[in-house]
């Protein structure tokens, strides 16, 4: 499989993306090929694409499974495993974001709670600051759950009159003064 120039560009991109989000740059360079791909891939093909080791390449595929962002599919006559990636960019969006808070966000969550269980250490501020965070992180959540149970259609119209609905409430703050934003 040969890649275009545009195709090469943005595999290389993704690549130094990865990187920087944590993930191996070939994983990146794997999710992008498969990205732009009309067909599914086999392993050997995104092996050629990218000029990686078929070990890489197999490693690659397994981080991103285990993410949830390809998916197996199989060909009749064929033994091979082919992968693509969901067709819906929100649902991609949805699991990723999915993936991150149950990664990153819901451990450190258990952990703010768990070093509130412990009761006092002596340490007043250290313990203020442990719970600010620790609520803070829940009112995240609570709002992350909230988006994740609206459809598609209705998060978009959510995102687009985002920034009217701050208007509306520093409106609302003239009359109603406890939903005045902070200074």
């Amino acid at each position: 499989m040969q890649l275009t120039p545009l195709h090469q560009e943005f595999v290389l991109h993704f690549g130094e993306m990865g990187s920087r989000w944590g993930i191996n740059r070939t994983v990146g360079q794997i999710y992008a090929v498969l990205f732009l791909s009309k067909v599914p891939l086999n392993a050997e093909q995104i092996t050629e694409a990218l000029g990686v080791s078929r070990s890489n390449t197999s490693m690659g595929l397994k981080e991103l499974q285990s993410w949830n962002l390809v998916r197996l599919k199989h060909t009749p006559g064929d033994r091979r495993d082919y992968f693509t990636t969901p067709e819906d960019l929100w649902e991609i969006v949805r699991t990723l974001i999915a993936e991150r808070k149950k990664r990153e966000i819901d451990p450190t969550l258990t952990k703010l709670r768990q070093l509130e269980m412990q009761g006092p250490a002596g340490d007043n501020y250290a313990e203020a600051r442990i719970a600010e965070l620790r609520e803070l992180i829940e009112l995240m959540t609570g709002f992350y759950d909230d988006m994740e149970r609206l459809e598609t259609e209705r998060l978009v119209k959510l995102m687009t009159v985002g920034s009217k609905i701050a208007g509306l409430i520093d409106k609302a703050g003239a009359i109603v003064p406890s939903l005045k934003p902070r200074s």
